[in-house]
């Protein structure tokens, strides 16, 4: 059950956010592509009524890292009602039997985490089935796991251009759109520019020499709460945002388990280690 929040408060955390996006645009190099950043929304564990909130301020792209939790926002009669026009992204680890439950989310706007060309392969079957009769591709972005870290979902990099490659000559319902990376946590910016998002600039001039591609546009979505401004400032076109813009998540607390079965509720401290280390949270 979400938690009903002060959602006259998400109005006002937004428009900083969405000023402090635009400043640090102003500030990127110019020989970067001119692509204005999109600013994605994470409402995880907060109520419908904070998605409003945004929607109605004028934004439109919200994010969510577990199938569950966006297919219950998505289909939700009031967000359905007030929200024709939302753009939802998946930007959480997507299992194999996930991904039908995924791509029948209403307003389904874009996978940011294939991480491999076998869940491609999946992607692209389930929705040529499931939207046969539509043309329309479905907007993916490939993870790659930059920090090289074992709890990070993400292709290694030295896969991205092959994976690129079979997605562009063999999954012909899914529209590349770029390279995404969640970084290592806690980075100090005092230590120079992270290394992580250099690494994902890195790769994208490798994909778009290898595979001819124009770098405007191949995407990259990389930098969160902490970290959205060096990220843009540094090429990034796709910030994932949650909790300067919605406050502090909403955890259930656990239940004490008993002896003979274990909760799968996890514990507000087990969830945020759970945020900082394997999820795309923000």
């Amino acid at each position: 059950m979400w938690k009903v929040g002060m959602s006259e408060e998400v109005g006002k955390a937004l428009h900083t956010v969405v000023e402090r996006v635009n400043q640090a645009a102003a500030r990127r190099p110019k020989t970067l592509p001119v692509v204005p950043p999109r600013l994605v929304a994470v409402s995880k564990t907060k109520p419908p009524d904070m998605v409003i909130e945004a929607y109605r301020k004028g934004h439109r792209n919200f994010g969510e890292n577990y199938v569950n939790e966006l297919v219950d926002k998505a289909s939700n009669p009031q967000i359905l009602e007030s929200c024709p026009e939302i753009e939802w992204h998946f930007i959480g680890h997507l299992q194999k039997n996930n991904v039908n439950k995924l791509l029948g989310v209403p307003n389904l706007f874009m996978v940011e985490t294939v991480d491999s060309a076998k869940l491609a392969d999946k992607v692209n079957s389930s929705w040529q089935r499931l939207r046969a009769a539509s043309t329309q591709t479905l907007k993916i972005m490939v993870q790659i796991n930059t920090s090289g870290e074992e709890s990070k979902h993400g292709l290694p990099p030295g896969e991205t251009v092959n994976t690129v490659k079979h997605i562009l000559s063999k999954c012909s319902a899914l529209h590349f759109s770029g390279l995404m990376t969640i970084g290592r946590y806690g980075y100090d910016l005092a230590d120079g520019p992270n290394p992580d998002f250099q690494a994902l600039l890195s790769r994208r001039q490798e994909v778009c020499a290898s595979l001819q591609l124009p770098l405007e546009d191949v995407e990259l979505s990389m930098g969160m709460s902490t970290d959205f401004e060096h990220a843009i400032e540094v090429g990034s076109t796709n910030v994932r945002v949650g909790s300067t813009i919605f406050g502090n998540r909403d955890y259930p607390n656990t239940p004490t388990p008993s002896p003979e079965k274990k909760s799968k509720v996890p514990t507000e401290e087990a969830a945020k280690k759970m945020d900082r280390l394997t999820v795309t949270e923000q």
